[in-house]
């Protein structure tokens, strides 16, 4: 894509995106996602009505009548997204590639934190983290990080969550809300994912085309793996191989599914050009 494209692009997920976050997932999103804890705000005089243990007693003695703290929730929070770039999520045989869909789902949940002042952050990775842009507000960083989403160059190498769940922990120490976007078809570290959960509120996303999980019958075929580079043919007509092939992917998706939920995570399969909306606004109200 030339530059103009990609504008085109990014203005169009931006007007999609924006409706769809305001009218669906941002009072969700607010709700799920409270403040990590009380800050103070002020002191007022004391009204019928306020509890007893917000009452600041050295302001009480020295005015001689009751005064009681204010204090408010502390709302600002940081959202991390983390982006698989490995070739395989550059493919798709619908209306959108893996990255294209991925990246709306991205400016869905960026305009969300960005319409309750909360920062973004992205994280680009395959083998090893690519490009990292800092957490921070507004519209944008949001729509800086979809043109990093659809431009960057996607790699042919195997993804490892496991380097940008490592790298997120040591450069991130505060809490944050951490969105994991693969197809999930390399194997990683269940202890790395494990300890991550516990430092940071994990969701995986897994983004899948219709030809990862059921192969059609197409005959022989040479199937070439974008990461790998390794060839092999394959008789698609022979549907013990087909049945065996969708039940392979099958179990994967269980195993990772159990592994996320083990491990105090969330998980969720997403198809391409599927409403991903509801599955945000069911795993807000989960929250």
């Amino acid at each position: 894509m030339d530059i103009k494209d990609i504008i085109k692009k990014v203005k169009q997920i931006e007007i999609r995106t924006k409706k769809k976050s305001e009218a669906t997932l941002m009072g969700q999103y607010h709700s799920a996602f409270k403040g990590q804890g009380m800050t103070f705000s002020e002191v007022r005089p004391y009204q019928f009505g306020d509890e007893i243990r917000r009452i600041d007693w050295n302001k009480t003695a020295r005015f001689r009548e009751p005064f009681v703290k204010v204090m408010e929730e502390e709302r600002e929070l940081t959202m991390m997204l983390l982006v698989d770039i490995s070739a395989s999520m550059d493919y798709g045989t619908k209306t959108q590639l893996k990255r294209e869909f991925v990246a709306e789902i991205c400016a869905s949940l960026g305009f969300s934190a960005a319409g309750n002042n909360d920062k973004v952050g992205l994280i680009l990775f395959a083998d090893k983290v690519y490009k990292v842009i800092p957490p921070q507000k507004g519209r944008k960083h949001i729509l800086a990080i979809i043109s990093n989403i659809l431009t960057s160059e996607y790699v042919p190498a195997e993804s490892k969550i496991d380097e940008a769940l490592q790298f997120m922990m040591s450069v991130f120490q505060k809490k944050s809300m951490a969105f994991i976007f693969s197809d999930f078809e390399d194997s990683y570290d269940l202890k790395i994912l494990r300890v991550a959960s516990k430092k940071h509120q994990l969701l995986g996303m897994r983004v899948f085309d219709d030809k990862d999980n059921e192969i059609p019958d197409i005959g022989y075929a040479l199937f070439h793996d974008a990461e790998t580079g390794k060839q092999v043919w394959a008789n698609t007509s022979n549907s013990r191989w087909r049945y065996n092939y969708a039940e392979h992917q099958k179990k994967k998706i269980k195993e990772v599914t159990e592994d996320f939920e083990n491990s105090s995570a969330s998980f969720m399969n997403i198809n391409t050009g599927e409403d991903y909306s509801k599955f945000l606004y069911q795993y807000f109200r989960k929250r």
